[in-house]
């Protein structure tokens, strides 16, 4: 699949999604919009399965694997840690999902 210049393969996501248990993984930001350019990061919604438990450390080697998937450096921000409510929002909005369990 193609964003932009970027090509984000859709096999290695969907790898990456179930090795991690992850439950939703959505892309949001410039990366859907005119905007995105060569120095422009890819922000990347994470869901995890409630069973998972992950330590930051655990979400920066998942940050890191997901860069060097994406040859482009990651903003990966978990779906459950959004509090402000204007962001969660704005994000939940403009957002588009690439993989669900």
């Amino acid at each position: 699949m193609r964003f932009h210049s970027v090509e984000l393969p859709k096999d290695r996501i969907v790898e990456f999604c179930q090795s991690k248990k992850v439950t939703e993984f959505a892309l949001f930001g410039s990366i859907l919009t005119d905007t995105f350019g060569p120095d422009s990061d890819i922000d990347v919604l994470v869901s995890f399965d409630a069973a998972c438990r992950y330590s930051l450390l655990d979400l920066a080697r998942m940050k890191q694997e997901l860069e060097v998937l994406f040859d482009r450096e990651v903003d990966l921000v978990e779906k459950a840690s959004l509090r402000n409510p204007f962001r969660k929002q704005a994000i939940l909005n403009n957002m588009e999902i690439v993989y669900a369990a």
